[in-house]
């Protein structure tokens, strides 16, 4: 039997069908949001995974090219390996969804989205956010929701609630934001620099949306909803818990957990963890969870410690920032590098210029975005965590991580107008004890700088915890959490921005939402914590953009020609343009509209290039004086070319005030030489003179 369920969402039309497809999954529903459409499904494991210590969720996100009516590109024709946009989504649908299923379930769970259909005023991304979760809310599976998602743009100060692909691409925030019937639950956010009061009355405009998604959810569970089904706990036993306690004193937990030094912790942990084992060497039961067991007892204790006692692992105050420094130029010959450390957390950045040719293509859904002039990659090794693993690429984490603070950077780059060059930003991490990303923005702001990336502002970035108590008012915001707050803590609440306002959010929690309280207390910290950032540590190392590129940096000059005189320079089969390369060493890019960029190393090459594209596209007129080489000689005169593709003649009468009998005795093959012009002759060639140049 097929369900519909409709509403009214930000002035168009949900429709929602269920029971029309996809039948055998736990969970599945029709989506349609305006014309956007997909099929959104949850399916679950009979039984948990075994000799695992997590819970197996799985997101996927599926861009299917017949959604707007292209062909895939490649050999195959066929849909690859995921893109960068739906890594991401499937992140944003995973952050919010994950905390919401119960902490002890070990069946793998699989959220998977696919694309059928794009209108471009319903943006994809969103559809299936809200999809998930009427599919996971109606099936049987185990979970604590509802939830729900909406997304906020901005143009000219006004809010726009689930704005369209152009109004998202185009517009001054993009604002994604879930939520539960009470908090929020979820984060993710880029802006050109929103102050923190407008960034909150953003966040809680979506909040009040997604109010009316979920009653629309609440109507389908009780029409269609399947019983939650049953499942095999894999919660530790409390009897083991209170054996680990005699053998291992919460003292003595407490006493190898409290040290600024990850590894020298990691030590103690590993002395605790044999201790225990052998203790309970002779219960196969117990030993099977030993290691989750104890990574239990360090969370609570790790827990108490800072929400009862105001105590840190490492024992900073509350909201004290670890040790801070910064440096520029550490690696020689590249066009910019940084390097930003934090604790133990450590970012080397590498910034590279490119002529705007060499800007990443983007072969996706959305037709407003075909190309990326910025790039920021990210990457995490295995030895930057002192662990030993084959690098296999990038993962989700680093993609994330990638794109997080890259959005950072985005509003403070100059316009390609003003620096029209392709740039990449690569942070590498050496060293890893709590969140990288940040520091990754932060590295990656000084080394713009020392490149000569003209940005407009300075950014920081930094991560704010949280861990939470019996009720909603005792709770502890921390500043600039490391690895061991983060893993036992409660959120992950990243902001990046510059003195005066916000350019990037990205907060994770591990509970059932925040209180508006803890959203706005962490917005505050964050704050106080960059502008910190920035006033001591990163502008002592570089305090404004350099005013000259790297000398191994290209130098790249514009100029705009007539747009109908492109063919000209370009010339039949690219002859002219491949000429102008092959002689000066320079790179030529030429857009549509006329702009004509010249990329080099070589200053006078680039003059010289640019002389010739000048030279090229200009109107000869009468008495013009230019410069030529000698490439043919006829018994009535000489041909000169004076531009690539470009020749004149100089007739014998025309070589010298004395009389000539030979064209050869005053000229030969590849002579350069100095002449007027007379203008064009009847047949529409240009005439040059050297006679009466002399004169």
């Amino acid at each position: 039997m097929v369900k519909t369920f409709k509403m009214n969402l930000a002035g168009r039309p949900l429709k929602v069908e269920v029971g029309k497809v996809a039948a055998q999954a736990n969970g599945a529903v029709f989506i349609q949001y305006g014309d956007t459409t997909l099929l959104c499904t949850a399916t679950a494991s009979d039984k948990p995974r075994e000799g695992i210590d997590f819970f197996p969720l799985s997101v996927e996100y599926e861009e299917k090219f017949y959604s707007v009516g292209r062909m895939p590109g490649g050999f195959k024709k066929r849909e690859g390996k995921a893109s960068d946009n739906s890594v991401l989504t499937a992140r944003v649908i995973d952050r919010p969804m994950r905390p919401l299923f119960p902490k002890d379930y070990r069946n793998d769970v699989t959220l998977n989205n696919m694309v059928m259909s794009v209108d471009p005023e319903c943006r994809p991304e969103l559809v299936a956010m809200i999809g998930t979760a009427m599919a996971t809310c109606i099936s049987d599976i185990p979970f604590d929701g509802p939830c729900a998602m909406t997304q906020i743009g901005m143009r000219d100060g006004q809010f726009i609630i689930n704005p369209s692909m152009k109004d998202w691409d185009e517009g001054d925030m993009q604002l994604t934001v879930a939520s539960t019937r009470d908090k929020v639950i979820m984060i993710e956010c880029g802006c050109n620099l929103i102050s923190d009061d407008k960034m909150i009355e953003a966040i809680y405009t979506a909040h009040d949306v997604n109010q009316t998604i979920i009653a629309l959810i609440d109507q389908m569970v009780a029409e269609v909803g399947k019983t939650k089904q049953t499942y095999e706990s894999c919660a530790i036993p409390q009897e083991l818990f209170d054996a680990m306690k005699k053998v291992v004193t919460p003292e003595e937990m407490e006493e190898a957990v409290f040290s600024n030094e990850k590894q020298v912790r990691e030590e103690n942990i590993k002395k605790v963890t044999e201790k225990m084992a052998e203790a309970f060497a002779d219960n196969e039961e117990w030993m099977a969870v030993l290691g989750e067991a104890v990574y239990q007892y360090q969370k609570k204790t790790v827990r108490k410690m800072i929400l009862k006692d105001h105590k840190r692992p490492d024992g900073r105050a509350i909201d004290q920032i670890r040790p801070l420094s910064a440096e520029i130029d550490l690696i020689p010959r590249v066009h910019g590098s940084a390097m930003f450390t934090r604790g133990q957390t450590q970012i080397c950045d590498v910034v590279t210029l490119a002529p705007l040719s060499e800007v990443q293509k983007v072969d996706g859904l959305d037709p407003y975005v075909t190309e990326k002039r910025y790039i920021h990659q990210y990457n995490f090794p295995s030895y930057s965590v002192g662990e030993t693993k084959p690098s296999r690429g990038p993962g989700r984490r680093e993609i994330g991580h990638g794109a997080l603070a890259e959005r950072a950077l985005l509003p403070v780059l100059p316009s390609k107008e003003e620096f029209p060059y392709a740039i990449r930003a690569v942070s590498e991490t050496f060293e890893s004890n709590g969140s990288t990303s940040m520091a990754s923005t932060c590295a990656s702001c000084m080394s713009l700088m020392a490149a000569g990336v003209p940005l407009k502002d300075m950014v920081a970035g930094i991560s704010c915890g949280l861990v939470t108590g019996d009720t909603d008012d005792d709770y502890l915001v921390l500043t600039d959490i490391q690895g061991l707050e983060d893993f036992f803590g409660d959120m992950d609440f990243k902001v990046t921005g510059t003195h005066d306002g916000i350019s990037a959010i990205q907060m994770d929690i591990k509970i059932h939402g925040l209180t508006r309280p803890i959203v706005e207390e962490a917005i505050r910290r964050a704050h106080e914590a960059r502008n910190f950032i920035m006033d001591t540590c990163m502008s002592k190392a570089i305090a404004e953009p350099r005013k000259e590129l790297s000398k191994y940096a290209p130098k790249i000059e514009s100029i705009m020609i007539d747009p109908a005189k492109i063919g000209e320079v370009v010339g039949k089969s690219g002859k002219v343009i491949n000429e102008i390369i092959d002689r000066t060493g320079i790179k030529v890019d030429i857009s549509d509209d006329g702009r004509v960029d010249l990329c080099g190393t070589d200053a006078d090459k680039i003059a010289e290039a640019k002389k010739m594209i000048e030279t090229i596209v200009t109107e000869f007129y009468k008495g013009q004086i230019l410069t030529g080489k000698v490439v043919s000689i006829k018994e009535f005169g000489a041909f000169l070319e004076f531009a690539p593709g470009k020749e004149g003649m100089v007739h014998i009468s025309k070589l010298s005030n004395e009389r000539v009998d030979r064209v050869e005795d005053v000229l030969t093959l590849g002579d350069v030489v100095k002449v007027v012009c007379l203008g064009k002759d009847r047949q529409g060639r240009i005439s040059f003179s050297m006679k009466d140049l002399q004169e």
